[in-house]
């Protein structure tokens, strides 16, 4: 099994192609729900937050207050790095242990849907290839205004608080052009998912573990052996003599 990443800005489409991917037997592993699992009342990332930030960005009912929180991070780097420095790692935990679930299952890949991929950096050496999902500007402005009933302000500070999009592209091994057609994009997707599954990446990956798992087996064998030996009373030593116990004349 090996990852594949997929980012793009927001309002891009990146939903929809992970959708997309699920609809073909791909699983996803999704870090915007991996965000909102974290911060759910009494995880320890709710805690860090209510700490740093204060019950201002909290309801009445404990949940977090997404849209204060938004509002103190897009305006303001510094506060943005303390709450990455908050959730980032609780993310990559939760997507890890996903990871690992899906591995056991027996799938050739998965898809990694991080948003964030490229600005936090941590996870890019990890994934095989990248996909990035882009769109025209305007179109990407007009959807994030209708999807979330953002003013045109808000949704710029959104925006530029990510990295630019020819940049993401230029690091990425496929990119997945959404200002179209769902048709178009399905296309494109569908091509990628070929060139994907057509890889032996995977069969690699798990020789490796399969020699790693097979050295540790040996190994515990080994031991288990050796100990039995010296119950039976039998034991190594250096000069490869026997050892006998003391007694006493």
């Amino acid at each position: 099994m090996f990852l594949v990443g997929l980012t793009g800005g927001v309002a891009t489409g990146k939903s929809t192609v992970s959708n997309m991917f699920r609809e073909l037997g791909v699983p996803v592993i999704d870090a915007d729900a991996m965000a909102r699992r974290i911060v759910e009342p009494g995880r320890k990332a709710w805690k860090a937050i209510r700490a740093e930030f204060g019950q201002c960005v909290f309801h009445d009912n404990g949940e977090l207050n997404r849209a204060a929180l938004r509002t103190i991070i897009f305006e303001d780097e510094e506060q943005r790095q303390k709450l990455n420095r908050i959730t980032h790692p609780e993310i990559y935990k939760e997507m890890c242990w996903e990871a690992v679930k899906c591995a056991a299952a027996g799938h050739q890949y998965i898809v990694m849907d991080l948003p964030l991929l490229f600005e936090a950096g941590v996870m890019v050496a990890y994934m095989h290839k990248i996909i990035v999902v882009t769109c025209e500007e305007d179109l990407q402005l007009q959807r994030l205004m209708e999807q979330r009933h953002l003013s045109e302000r808000d949704s710029k500070l959104m925006i530029g608080a990510q990295m630019n999009m020819d940049q993401k592209a230029s690091m990425a091994q496929f990119v997945i052009e959404n200002s179209g057609s769902l048709q178009d994009t399905c296309e494109q997707v569908s091509r990628i998912h070929v060139n994907l599954t057509k890889s032996f990446f995977h069969w690699r990956v798990r020789l490796f573990f399969g020699v790693a798992i097979g050295g540790l087996v040996g190994l515990v064998y080994l031991i288990s052996k050796k100990l039995m030996n010296v119950g039976k009373g039998t034991s190594w030593t250096p000069s490869g003599e026997k050892w006998h116990p003391l007694t006493l004349k």
